[in-house]
């Protein structure tokens, strides 16, 4: 099916609006975890503990995602990737507005942090739906030389989330008092959500279904149960892509989330100051995920990714040295984090999602592309402020475990990317057809790495 490039662009756009949006309800949280609900929610005389315990209902929202991975999944491959767009929007927003609702410790005891809890579950089963069809909705429209760029397109809504949700709460420290801010200042940043939402919603209501899914139930091509057949027929490419995405839920959470705290707590920086080297950072990102999508189409993106895995964690070393070595120099702050997560974490985050979408076909790809997303968040993102939080306490307040940590990440996808790329390289040869890395058909029932029957 021939589309046209107004409606390429038009769903592009829709497709970076709402996982925007999405980016924005669900990483506010971690940008005011750290800072302001380990106090209110999770009060105590240990202030490492209470910033755990803030962590770990940040944590809570990546557990959650592989269930709405495989729910909106499923639901996705049988009736379509719209429908679940817009439900799993209509999703978070709630869950968001009602996060900035919620009394706190003192005011409810324990109920407040149990609210907290389950309202972030919901939260994390909203976007584990979210990514999957934002991504699908690009990638299944674009042409097959420019699935790669387009792909990456809804990436970008990550980098404006975070860098919106930084905006919002720098704003506010910077306009209200911290008494005005800690009582009702923060849920205002929350509540904001609402607004998006209803934006939001008008946007992804305006779109058509994909071409390819359009196709697969012209021709009665659905699976019966998604998720169990993904499981059948691509073991492989499940547990390889797994590994692959590992060092990019590690690298993003280490200089979005983790860092605020390490900048604030460690080397004694202003909130305000730790969130404008996020917000920095993530203006640079959103400049070079489509860069990197495009030349993923011009090179073999499995050996691409690969390369970039490695380079990529190999950035936290001189990143933390220079935190800890600029001194007062906030520039020199602020460019340590803007490099690597601005322009080199952006070559393993723009070219992931097309990296993702060419190890299933279309009548599993919703279900297979969100599994291995979302369930490699678990350990790989919402365990990563944990993890680092214990790993700077056992290095005694110095960053190196933290950084020896990312690199066995970046070790693990480059040899799991590495691998698919084999993988797919001797289904080439075997089949004799152009490499599916810039050929490969949205509707095609089997692509090349999918077992034989």
């Amino acid at each position: 099916m021939s589309v046209d490039n107004k409606t390429i662009r038009r769903v592009a756009l829709a497709s970076v609006i709402g996982a925007t949006i999405e980016w924005y309800d669900f990483f506010l949280y971690g940008v005011v975890a750290g800072i302001v609900l380990n106090k209110l929610y999770f009060p105590g005389d240990d202030p490492a503990i209470s910033t755990l315990l803030a962590y770990s209902t940040f944590a809570v929202g990546f557990v959650s995602r592989p269930l709405g991975g495989i729910i909106f999944g499923h639901f996705g491959d049988k009736i379509g990737r719209k429908k679940m767009l817009v439900t799993t929007l209509m999703i978070m927003g709630v869950s968001t507005v009602a996060i900035g609702l919620v009394p706190t410790y003192a005011q409810i005891g324990v109920a407040a942090p149990l609210l907290l809890l389950f309202l972030r579950v919901i939260q994390g089963i909203g976007l584990g739906g979210e990514w999957g069809g934002a991504i699908l909705m690009a990638y299944e429209y674009a042409p097959p030389e420019k699935r790669g760029f387009y792909a990456s397109l809804p990436q970008l809504g990550l980098s404006f989330g975070v860098l919106l949700s930084s905006i919002v709460i720098a704003g506010l420290t910077l306009t209200l008092t911290d008494e005005q801010f800690m009582a009702w200042g923060w849920r205002s940043a929350f509540v904001l959500s609402f607004a998006l939402i209803l934006f939001g919603l008008w946007i992804r209501l305006k779109i058509m279904e994909t071409p390819a899914f359009a196709e697969m139930k012209k021709s009665h091509g659905e699976a019966k149960v998604p998720f169990l057949d993904m499981l059948r027929r691509y073991p492989g490419n499940i547990l390889l892509g797994l590994g692959a995405r590992h060092v990019d839920g590690v690298v993003f959470n280490i200089f979005a989330v983790f860092s605020i705290s390490y900048l604030t707590e460690k080397i004694a920086l202003s909130r305000t100051d730790a969130l404008i080297g996020v917000m920095i950072a993530s203006a640079v990102l959103c400049v070079f995920i489509p860069i990197y999508g495009y030349l993923s189409d011009k090179v073999n993106r499995f050996y691409f990714y690969a390369i970039a895995s490695i380079v990529t964690a190999l950035t936290t070393f001189p990143a933390f040295w220079l935190m800890n070595h600029a001194g007062d120099n906030l520039t020199l702050i602020w460019i340590a984090i803007a490099v690597p997560f601005g322009v080199i974490y952006a070559s393993v985050y723009g070219p992931v999602s097309g990296f993702l979408c060419e190890l299933f076909d279309a009548r599993v790809r919703y279900t297979g592309i969100s599994f291995v997303y979302q369930f490699s968040s678990v350990f790989a993102g919402g365990l990563t402020p944990i993890i680092a939080t214990l790993l700077l306490t056992a290095g005694g307040g110095e960053p190196w475990l933290i950084c020896v940590y990312v690199v066995a990440s970046g070790l693990l996808s480059t040899v799991c990317a590495y691998l698919i790329g084999r993988r797919f390289a001797r289904a080439h040869r075997d089949q004799q057809s152009p490499s599916p890395a810039w050929d490969h058909s949205g509707a095609r029932a089997t692509p090349p790495l999918a077992p034989r029957p």
